[in-house]
């Protein structure tokens, strides 16, 4: 008789995950837990991640820069390296909790670990996630549906074209949170001030102005209920590349899968503007 294979560790229970360091987080992703990161290690930025040949590389950083919102550059790899000054001990390749691979456009695969897709050739983008500024709405008494639920957020496709750079082309991307409708204002001026998290939303209300034709259906993610006094508030959202790469059918990228960030050693409060 085959031993049986042994299954994936035991996640820490929904209040612990707060109250990890980065660094105990990242372990138990490289053990092969697997679970979004919303909530996770508290206080601590977290980050997209998008991984391209270095042919594609300068195509990302002007895509980046000419679309600010949905692709908030945090860092950038050496060629080859799967180390990030984000967290100087993290490897890029096992410190994520799930990956995307992705070629000629098409996802083939979701796996916990991408060593054996890792190439000398790939260039890493750290790109910042609105999972950042949560603890800071938190703090400030906005709720988080999401959260609450113990679901992954609410991501959506949009209508909106970004400004294309060189092969890239492709919708933006947005993240929804149902937010009452006397703390927008308070959603709004706390996210304004993390610009390198997304910042402010970039639409509140009519999710039919985004194209959008049903909240209960996300292309990413799960759906959340929304409350008679609460309105849905978009963010642009750093899964926008992963849209852009199969609309432009790049050859081959590793992206993180929409939920599942890389938790960094950045506090999030450095990401507050002065």
């Amino acid at each position: 008789m085959l031993p049986s294979r042994p299954g994936p560790p035991a996640l820490p229970a929904p209040d612990l995950r707060p109250e990890l360091s980065p660094e105990q987080a990242r372990a138990a992703f490289r053990e092969g837990a697997v679970s979004p990161t919303s909530g996770w290690s508290d206080g601590y930025a977290q980050a997209n991640l998008v991984v391209v040949p270095a042919a594609y590389a300068y195509d990302v950083l002007l895509f980046a820069q000419r679309n600010p919102k949905p692709c908030p550059v945090l860092d950038v790899s050496d060629v080859g390296s799967p180390r990030t000054t984000l967290a100087p001990e993290a490897d890029l390749r096992t410190d994520l909790p799930l990956y995307r691979i992705w070629q000629d456009g098409q996802l083939v695969e979701e796996r916990t670990d991408v060593s054996g897709a890792w190439r000398p050739d790939l260039v890493a983008f750290l790109i910042g996630c609105s999972f950042s500024f949560e603890g800071a709405l938190t703090r400030a008494g906005v709720p988080l549906r999401h959260v609450e639920q113990g679901r992954n957020v609410a991501m959506y496709r949009t209508a909106v074209a970004c400004r294309p750079a060189g092969r890239l082309h492709g919708p933006l991307v947005v993240s929804m949170r149902p937010i009452p409708a006397a703390l927008v204002s308070t959603a709004v001026r706390v996210t304004a001030g993390m610009p390198g998290v997304h910042g402010a939303p970039v639409h509140i209300g009519a999710p039919e102005a985004l194209g959008i034709a049903d909240l209960a259906q996300p292309d990413f993610g799960d759906p959340v209920d929304i409350g008679p006094d609460e309105v849905p508030v978009f963010w642009a959202c750093g899964v926008t590349p992963q849209a852009v790469i199969e609309q432009a059918r790049v050859p081959f990228a590793i992206t993180h899968a929409p939920g599942y960030m890389l938790i960094t050693d950045l506090p999030d409060q450095k990401l507050l503007l002065p």
